[in-house]
């Protein structure tokens, strides 16, 4: 009798799936770099949507952007399947850690069906409004009892995912999960990596706090997404070079995946 533990391995234990699964890294690397490209655009003055939907949207425009965009969506799956696999195999003999592991890769899991759905329907030729469908979940939530506090919730959940990818840049926890080489590439690996996370953590925190003040204010037209939180460090003073600042850090966040598709432990 199978059970989702064997299965799990077996999937892993899979050169083909392996082997996607860290395609899904370089695709992921690829649209973070589209949106730090945006980022960048925007903070020079130029147009976009600094999001999942934008990335799609300058892909789908490129020469074999279709094939590229079935590419994302083929890439992504797999290694959202592979965090769940790694749900059914953790290890970690401390029961709460075990726990935080599995709620990580879950959430994990989620965040790429996510971004592999969003390139899915530009792929059938479709199109795809992040932020509005953001600021209309948000409505939706204000006009329910207790919305106050579930949005307030998810805001708080989301700027604390961004702390996390902060700290993990600045203490470089991310090392662990690579069989890193020695010498200059490794060294540039981890800048890379921690420049990068500091920069993709600094964007999911904006857009948590939003949220919160889209709660405390009952105006959803405030959360917007990461598009939004883009934007709304553009505003703040120095704005311009600080949003160039982050979408360069999300840039290198994307090269950082590249390297993360090779040295990853899988």
């Amino acid at each position: 009798m199978t059970t989702p533990k064997t299965a799990a391995r077996a999937a892993q234990n899979s050169p083909v799936f392996r082997t996607l699964a860290r395609a899904g890294y370089v695709v992921l690397g690829i649209v973070h770099i589209v949106i730090g490209l945006i980022a960048i655009s925007v903070a020079t003055g130029g147009g976009g949507e600094a999001d999942q939907g934008g990335a799609m949207e300058q892909i789908q425009k490129t020469p074999l952007g279709v094939v590229v965009l079935w590419i994302i969506v083929l890439g992504l799956t797999a290694l959202a399947i592979w965090q769940i696999a790694e749900t059914f195999l953790e290890r970690d003999p401390d029961a709460k850690k075990k726990w935080g592991h599995r709620v990580k890769f879950v959430g994990t899991a989620v965040a790429y069906f996510a971004i592999a759905g969003t390139a899915l329907v530009y792929a059938l030729g479709g199109q795809s409004d992040s932020s509005g469908s953001t600021k209309s979940l948000s409505a939706r939530l204000l006009a329910t009892p207790g919305g106050i506090f579930l949005l307030v919730l998810i805001g708080l959940i989301v700027g604390a995912i961004g702390i996390a990818f902060i700290v993990r840049g600045f203490t470089r926890a991310f090392e662990k999960h690579l069989d890193l080489p020695s010498g200059v590439a490794r060294k540039g690996i981890v800048t890379f990596g921690v420049v990068g996370y500091v920069a993709k953590g600094v964007a999911v925190a904006v857009t948590g706090i939003l949220f919160v003040v889209a709660a405390l204010t009952h105006d959803p037209e405030t959360a917007g997404g990461l598009d939004a939180a883009l934007h709304t460090l553009a505003a703040l003073p120095f704005g311009a070079a600080i949003l160039w600042v982050v979408g360069a850090g999300l840039v290198i966040y994307g090269l950082f995946c590249f390297a993360r598709a090779r040295y990853a432990r899988m």
